[in-house]
C-alpha cells in the first residue's frame, strides 16, 4: 500500500499548457452593466439576433408610427392649424400596440436567462444583482420610450412643416415626452416583473397582456357604470386600478391633457398627486420585486 502511494506520487507530472496571466485593463462592473444594458436594448428590437426575431418588434414599431405619419400627411396637405390628436393622447390611442410590444419583449429579456439558468453565470463575473436588475429595467424602459417617443417626433416635425404655432407645438411635444417617459418606466417595470415570475415565455406573455388589457377593460367598464349612475367622483378614483388609466389621470392632472375617462372627468391636481404617488410606488415596487426575485435565482 505504501509502495503504491509512493509509485503514484512519483508518476505525477505538472504540465505547462500555455496559459498566461491577463495583463490588460479590467473594465469592471460599470462596463459590464453598460454592456448588458446595450445588449438588452438591442435585443428588444431584434438587433444582433436572428432575422425572425426582428420581424415582430419592427412591425409593431412601424404600426406605432403609421398613424402619426398619416396625421402629418393630412395636416400638411390640408393646411390644418393644429394636430387632430394631441401628443399626450397618442400613447393612449395606441395602447394596444404598446401592450403587444411589451408582452413580446419583456419575456424575451428575462425569461430565457431564467429558463436556461444563465443568471448565476452573470453573477460569477464582476456584476452584482443590482447591476443586472438596473440594466434590464433600464433597457426595457428605454425600448418602450423609443417606441412611444418616435411617433411624437414625427408629429412634431410634421407640425413644423405645416407651419403650426411653434410655441404651442413645442409645449405639447415636451408634455408628450414627459408622459411617455413616465409610461415607459411604469410599463417596463410591470412587464419585467410579470415576465420574471416564470421561466416559461408563454406564461410571461399571457401575464403581461392580462395585467394591461384585462385591468383596463375592467376599470373602464366600472367607470362607465359609475358615470351612468351619477357618481363622477368615483370615476376619478377608479382610474387608480389600471396602468393605462393611471397614465391618463396623471397627464390630465399635470400635463394639461384631455382625459379618456367617461365625461372627460379626469382627476384634479389634488387627486393627481395620488395618481403620481401610486405610479412612483409601482415603479419602486417593481424594482424591489425584481431585486428579491434575482436574490433567489442568482445563487
Amino acid at each position: 500500500m505504501g509502495s503504491g502511494a509512493g509509485s503514484g506520487a512519483g508518476s505525477t507530472r505538472i504540465h505547462n499548457i500555455g496559459y498566461r496571466n491577463y495583463e490588460g485593463a479590467r473594465l469592471g462592473r460599470a462596463y459590464a452593466r453598460r454592456s448588458l444594458y446595450s445588449q438588452s436594448l438591442r435585443g428588444s428590437y431584434g438587433l444582433g439576433r436572428s432575422a425572425k426575431s426582428k420581424v415582430l418588434p419592427m412591425i409593431l414599431f412601424a404600426v406605432m408610427c403609421l398613424p402619426a405619419a398619416i396625421i402629418v400627411a393630412v395636416a400638411v396637405s390640408t393646411d390644418l392649424k393644429s394636430l387632430p390628436l394631441d401628443y399626450t393622447r397618442y400613447a393612449i390611442f395606441t395602447q394596444a400596440v404598446i401592450g403587444l410590444y411589451l408582452a413580446s419583449q419583456a419575456p424575451q429579456s428575462v425569461s430565457r436567462d431564467l429558463r436556461f439558468k444563465t443568471v448565476p453565470l452573470y453573477f460569477s463575473r464582476p456584476i452584482e444583482r443590482v447591476d443586472y436588475v438596473l440594466a434590464k429595467y433600464g433597457a426595457m424602459a428605454s425600448a418602450l420610450f423609443v417606441l412611444t417617443a418616435a411617433p411624437l417626433v414625427i408629429l412634431y416635425v410634421g407640425s413644423l412643416l405645416a407651419k403650426m404655432d411653434f410655441v404651442d407645438q413645442t409645449k405639447g411635444f415636451g408634455q408628450g415626452l414627459v408622459s411617455v417617459a413616465v409610461l415607459s418606466l411604469l410599463f417596463g417595470g410591470l412587464g419585467l416583473v410579470m415576465a420574471a415570475l416564470t421561466p416559461r415565455r408563454g406564461f410571461g406573455v399571457a401575464a403581461v397582456i392580462a395585467t394591461l388589457t384585462i385591468s383596463y377593460g375592467a376599470v373602464s367598464t366600472v367607470q362607465l357604470i359609475a358615470w351612468s349612475a351619477g357618481s363622477p367622483e368615483v370615476v376619478k378614483w377608479l382610474g387608480l386600478f389600471s396602468p393605462i388609466t393611471l397614465i391618463d389621470g396623471f397627464q390630465s392632472a399635470f400635463l394639461g391633457a384631455g382625459s379618456s375617462f367617461p365625461g372627460e372627468a379626469g382627476p384634479s391636481a389634488a387627486a393627481g398627486v395620488v395618481y403620481l404617488l401610486v405610479i412612483l410606488a409601482l415603479i419602486a415596487g417593481s424594482y424591489a420585486v425584481l431585486m428579491r426575485r434575482y436574490r433567489k435565482v442568482g445563487l
